[in-house]
């Protein structure tokens, strides 16, 4: 069960920097100087500034230099698995966004996202609660992320399994994964859920709205969750209803996740956790990832900015722990969009790691949230399943049988 385990201890390849054929050795004597104007060698490290985009005339480096180099550091080795980016939304849209060279009018693009040291990525399929056919639009965006995977083979690699994460980062691309799904996507079909998992999809949010999600959890409900387990896909609680997440924590037999998800004791806001909710997280092995977006982090009416985001953090980190903490961006935005100061783009999650030194985290820590706690989930994740499929075959069961009318 090699796949199964954490990630290799050989040298991981530079974030953003593919994997490229070793050059043979040139004899010392027959070197040759660079000709003036050519580019240099690379050299593994950080991936540079984006050539193109809004980071092309990016202000001087905000960051100490010595605090810089330790992100740095910490970025190679450790990447940052991020939780929730709505891009998928937008490329249903507008598809002939330039993703892969830079995009101006987004807040991501590949040259960003190895700016900021992104090793994995969610890409939400989440679609509004009155959508008419949320089915087909689900569908719509699974096929846009998919496409944009297959179009980027040099940035993107599509990650199924906590094997893929490792794959993908050790070969300098970002690893991408499906999901979540919203509940009304399901169809109230567990048919259906297995299509999506067949196409890749790997994370369902359980949010209020269908009947049996939407107070507590119907015999369905606790059908679907046993069904999720087996599979290997991930639930995301946030912005599940109360009552439901507690019957979710008692059920499911895998850890759970919050995509999007900051402290409610800071700002109340409909997707953040309560304390009392979020402390049932270490016992089931979860992980809450802090959301990034400023209506979920702004306090005392003032505009939210990235010492508000490492204030959510902190506040989390004391009710669950290091190892139950994680980053969810939020990014996938246009350009109109509101934004945390600081934290503007797919480019600045160093900017936070450097506040989170500043207030005294150690390496340990940090790279716990930025990767480690996340690649846990899903390998524990993939586990449970694995385990559980001897025993348990697909469920047959339909919402007519469990919950009738």
């Amino acid at each position: 069960m090699a796949d199964l385990q954490d990630e290799p201890d050989a040298p991981t390849a530079a974030i953003g920097a593919p994997d490229r054929p070793r050059p043979e050795p040139t004899p010392r004597a027959e070197a040759q100087e660079p000709a003036p104007g050519s580019a240099a060698a690379p050299t593994a490290g950080p991936a540079p500034a984006p050539t193109h985009g809004p980071q092309a005339d990016a202000p001087p480096d905000p960051l100490d230099p010595d605090v810089r180099a330790r992100v740095t550091a910490l970025l190679r080795e450790h990447p940052v698995a991020d939780g929730y980016n709505t891009l998928a939304q937008v490329l249903v849209n507008t598809p002939w966004h330039d993703v892969e060279l830079g995009e101006s009018s987004l807040d991501t693009d590949i040259p960003r996202l190895r700016h900021g040291g992104v090793g994995a990525q969610f890409w939400s399929l989440m679609v509004p609660a009155d959508c008419p056919d949320p089915v087909s639009a689900t569908l719509e965006r699974v096929d846009r992320i998919r496409t944009l995977v297959d179009a980027c083979p040099e940035g993107l690699r599509l990650a199924q399994a906590v094997g893929d994460l490792a794959d993908a980062r050790n070969h300098g691309r970002i690893a991408s994964l499906f999901g979540p799904v919203a509940a009304h996507a399901l169809g109230d079909s567990l048919g259906t859920v297995r299509a999506y998992h067949a196409l890749g999809v790997r994370a369902v949010a359980l949010t209020a709205t269908t009947s049996w999600t939407r107070t507590g959890l119907t015999r369905f409900g606790q059908e679907a969750v046993r069904e999720f387990n087996r599979l290997g896909m991930l639930i995301d609680l946030s912005g599940a209803a109360p009552e439901t997440a507690r019957d979710i924590l008692g059920a499911a037999n895998a850890p759970l996740i919050f995509t999007r998800s900051s402290a409610r004791a800071l700002t109340d806001h409909p997707l953040n956790v309560t304390d009392e909710l979020v402390a049932g997280l270490p016992e089931n092995g979860g992980v809450c990832l802090v959301s990034f977006a400023p209506a979920q982090v702004a306090r005392a009416g003032r505009p939210a900015c990235t010492e508000d985001v490492a204030d959510h953090i902190q506040h989390l980190r004391d009710v669950v722990g290091p190892e139950h903490i994680g980053l969810s961006g939020g990014y996938g935005l246009t350009g109109d969009a509101p934004r945390t100061v600081g934290l503007e783009d797919a480019s600045c999650y160093p900017v936070l790691l450097a506040e989170l030194i500043d207030r005294g985290w150690d390496d340990t820590d940090l790279a716990a949230l930025t990767w480690g706690n996340l690649a846990r989930v899903i390998r524990d994740v993939d586990f449970a399943a694995r385990a559980a499929q001897p025993r348990r075959g697909p469920s047959t069961a339909t919402i007519e049988d469990l919950d009738p009318r």
